[in-house]
């Protein structure tokens, strides 16, 4: 009989140690990163929870941490060709299938635990845009029930003003991260899956959109367009930033982003800061009449690809168009038109700072635009129709894919 090959690895363990090495000069030097070193006398293996901030999360966790770590990460990173093999070979992370209930993954956690192996994974799935802690799935406390490992919650704080997902670059402050709170299995598996859900996520709740920590930067509002598409005076619009400015394309209403992660007040702009406007934008959306919107809605240059899941990206125009009706999305392209109605798409998904993931029956396309684009309106229009579709008493109506 065939023995069944080991997911958890010694040189996992020796590539870590190289990489760290390397990783915490930039986590000091660009990040001022500080951390509280966990420390467990008994040596065992956990399922380590933080909340998602940047995209440098998986290095603040992995440093704080003497054993090596197998993060969950999307599948993305594992369709980069042999790019993807050598990460892989090295430290292994679990593919996970965004915005999808993936049995592959959990079948790897379960394998991990078992072997004594350690496990990262941020039950947010994304990176928040507001500075708030994103939703969290109910189906994780379950997840993590079958793991059967001791949890340690690792909060992740000042990330979002030195490095939020909107922006390019990064910002002069501080980001802190520390184990706030383990749970023993014998907790665990005394608590209800809903208990383990408030646990969850209690411990893992931060909000950053009212921090005290001031970030120096010339370009604190640039690239704000990736997060906001609705404008206070004139509904659905068009935004563009330059330096600590961001403005309007349809009416010109324009407000300055400053220091404290707050926006410049004035007589036609109420909101102090991105989470008040992401709010404000989110409900718009949640009140919006789609059948009202019989014209194209939004539309975008990208660079269209195809997802070969686990393998690599098959490019299949660089200047392609994507188009945002009510019920549909068009992609123009060279090779051959697509016509995705929102009936037949499982789902999308937004990734990194401007990219699209279309769920499309056995396949994913995937879309990136100039570094204006906002990948953001597409999957929030789209999750207003699939909540419309549903019973109005559905709990998660008002969802909007992050």
């Amino acid at each position: 009989m065939k023995q069944k090959k080991k997911y958890v690895r010694f040189r996992h363990k020796i590539a870590r140690i190289i990489i760290m090495s390397l990783i915490k000069p930039i986590l000091k030097i660009k990040y001022h990163y500080s951390y509280k070193k966990f420390k467990d006398i008994k040596n065992r293996p956990y399922l380590v929870l933080f909340n998602h901030q940047t995209g440098f999360d998986q290095f603040f966790v992995s440093v704080a941490f003497s054993k090596h770590l197998y993060t969950v990460a999307t599948e993305d990173i594992f369709s980069m060709g042999f790019v993807s093999k050598i990460i892989k070979y090295l430290v292994h992370p679990i593919a996970f299938r965004k915005s999808t209930n993936d049995s592959r993954a959990v079948i790897e956690c379960l394998k991990i635990a078992k072997e004594g192996g350690s496990i990262a994974l941020s039950p947010e799935g994304n990176r928040t845009y507001s500075g708030r802690t994103c939703n969290i799935k109910a189906s994780i406390a379950k997840l993590c029930q079958k793991i059967a490992l001791p949890i340690a919650f690792f909060n992740i704080s000042g990330g979002y003003g030195v490095k939020p997902r909107f922006a390019d670059k990064i910002r002069k402050g501080k980001v802190r991260g520390e184990v706030v709170k383990v749970l023993k299995v014998d907790e665990i598996k005394n608590m209800s899956v809903e208990e383990l859900n408030r646990q969850i996520n209690h411990y893992l709740y931060v909000d950053e959109s009212k921090s005290d920590q001031i970030v120096k930067s010339k370009h604190m509002a640039e690239y704000l367009e990736r997060v906001v598409y609705v404008c206070p005076k004139c509904g659905l619009s068009e935004f563009r930033s330059n330096k600590d400015e961001i403005r309007c394309l349809n009416c010109g209403l324009h407000t300055k982003y400053k220091g404290n992660n707050e926006f410049e007040a004035n007589s036609l702009f109420k909101f102090k800061n991105v989470f008040e406007w992401y709010s404000y934008q989110e409900a718009y959306i949640n009140n919006l009449n789609l059948k009202e919107l019989i014209d194209l809605i939004y539309e975008d240059d990208v660079l269209l690809s195809e997802v070969i899941v686990f393998k690599k990206k098959k490019k299949i125009d660089k200047k392609a168009k994507i188009k945002l009706f009510n019920n549909r999305i068009e992609i123009e392209n060279r090779i051959n038109n697509f016509v995705f109605m929102f009936d037949d798409i499982s789902t999308i998904s937004v990734l990194g700072k401007n990219k699209l993931n279309i769920y499309y029956q056995d396949k994913i396309y995937q879309l990136k635009g100039n570094k204006q684009m906002n990948a953001l309106k597409y999957m929030n229009i789209y999750f207003r129709y699939v909540n419309l579709e549903k019973e109005e008493n559905d709990a998660n109506s008002e969802f909007l894919g992050i």
